[in-house]
């Protein structure tokens, strides 16, 4: 499910700002030069910034997101009328289609909070997948332990956005139980004195645990590489689909 935070389009509108450096996609670009895919998947698109930017470089792209104040953000961005934007979700709400790429970049691995969910999107992108096409997705090593800095102290930001003025934000881990983290995200809108929150809760699977679950869904696990900007905290896993039973 989307969370709260992106369903009021005000906070669709300040998540491009609040978050402005996507060096982090350039991974995702090159491995789709690299594996020669000419057709692409972005599973949790949100605001577009990745599925534009394929899409500019001529690739197709569908782009799938179950937020509509996102995908209306989306849309407004430099290469969107290239994309094929998708309302709804992957295991329910996309089409027949054989891509040779689909990506979940971000957080999107992580909000399958269980084994029957997690199963469940692995198995409606290999239907959507052409006979070994790549599954690449991200998600942070548990190890790492990526929530001791999800403080109000280490997140704190305040900018100014054009036609909202200055914007605060924070986040701030509510509870840790097991490999399922749960925090709450804080906007506050200074013009309107309004504070808007946002509760959230992610995933942090264990390398081997998620290659099990990756090959039970019909795929064979190439890669397991680190992430180049974030080494040491973050896994992307490169699959590649196999045959279908």
């Amino acid at each position: 499910m989307p969370g709260a935070i992106f369903e009021d389009p005000r906070l669709a509108q300040v998540y491009d700002p609040l978050d402005p450096d996507r060096s982090d996609l350039d991974v995702y670009a090159a491995m789709a030069t690299e594996f020669g895919a000419r057709s692409v998947l972005d599973i949790g698109c949100g605001t577009g910034t990745f599925a534009c930017l394929l899409a500019r470089s001529g690739l197709t792209v569908t782009g799938l997101d179950p937020s509509a104040a996102s995908l209306e953000v989306a849309r407004s961005k430099p290469g969107a009328d290239r994309v094929r934007w998708i309302h709804g979700f992957a295991t329910a709400d996309l089409p027949p289609m054989e891509v040779d790429l689909v990506t979940m970049t971000a957080n999107v691995a992580q909000v399958f909070l269980t084994e029957q969910d997690w199963s469940a999107i692995l198995r409606a992108i290999r239907k959507a997948l052409r006979l070994g096409g790549r599954l690449v997705f991200e998600t942070r090593d548990p190890a790492a332990k990526a929530w001791l800095g999800w403080t109000k102290e280490q997140t704190y930001q305040r900018i100014e956005i054009p036609g909202l003025g200055p914007v605060q934000s924070w986040e701030q881990v509510t509870q840790v139980d097991g490999d399922l983290v749960t925090f709450q995200g804080f906007l506050t809108f200074e013009s309107g004195g309004e504070t808007l929150v946002s509760d959230s809760t992610l995933r942090f699977r264990g390398r081997e645990e998620v290659i099990a679950s990756v090959e039970e869904a019909g795929y064979a696990v190439d890669e397991v590489r680190d992430a180049p900007d974030r080494p040491g905290r973050e896994m992307v896993f490169v699959a590649r689909a196999l045959p279908e039973k």
